[in-house]
């Protein structure tokens, strides 16, 4: 197919841990810090033409730990500190809390990711998805996507299985930003 009439290629992104530093339950727009080269690498993904998507689990609101409202204003601090203006074209998050019967939308599922093509006309299978958690891995990898384990925090006990499934394993964001630049140049 002509790279004309192609469908929109995506990097889904985990957010704690691989776009922000992980604050359990972060309600707090003031305790928001982006992870070291998160900024560097979505300029170079949007100058690639790559639509940007979070894909995250927030599991604070079905705990009632935090509200939508917060996960929202932790979003927009995010992108305040990425550069302002409306990087991401889509948020796909799920709030229930780990075992709810009512949603089958978290995270290994790759329903958000699924739901997030659909909607803004992305091809999958030429679109990856970065995340830190195995959960992460196993959605993008469900979808369709080429998965990139990013190392900057991945926990213990999920390192060898997400290690395995990622298509590649960044150590940093440069890493993970140089795989998938040269991953978008083959097509």
């Amino acid at each position: 197919m002509p790279p004309d009439i192609m469908g929109k290629r995506a990097v889904f992104l985990d957010r704690d841990d691989t776009l922000i530093e992980n604050v359990p339950y972060l309600g707090d727009p003031a305790k928001v810090k982006l992870m070291p080269g998160a900024s560097e690498a979505l300029l170079q993904f949007r100058k690639a033409n790559l639509t940007l998507v979070v894909i995250s689990n927030q599991s604070g609101v079905g705990r009632g730990y935090i509200t939508k409202a917060q996960v929202r204003s932790v979003d927009a601090r995010m992108e305040e500190l990425l550069g302002g203006g409306q990087i991401f074209a889509h948020y796909g998050h799920c709030f229930a809390a780990p075992g709810d019967p009512y949603d089958d939308s978290r995270k290994p599922s790759p329903k958000m990711i699924q739901e997030a093509g659909a909607k803004l006309g992305i091809e999958l299978e030429r679109s990856f998805m970065v995340g830190n958690r195995l959960s992460d891995i196993q959605a993008g990898h469900s979808a369709g996507c080429k998965t990139v384990l990013l190392k900057l925090y991945v926990p213990p006990d999920e390192v060898a299985d997400a290690d395995r499934l990622a298509g590649f394993s960044a150590p940093d964001w440069d890493s993970a930003k140089e795989w998938i630049l040269k991953e978008v140049g083959k097509t």
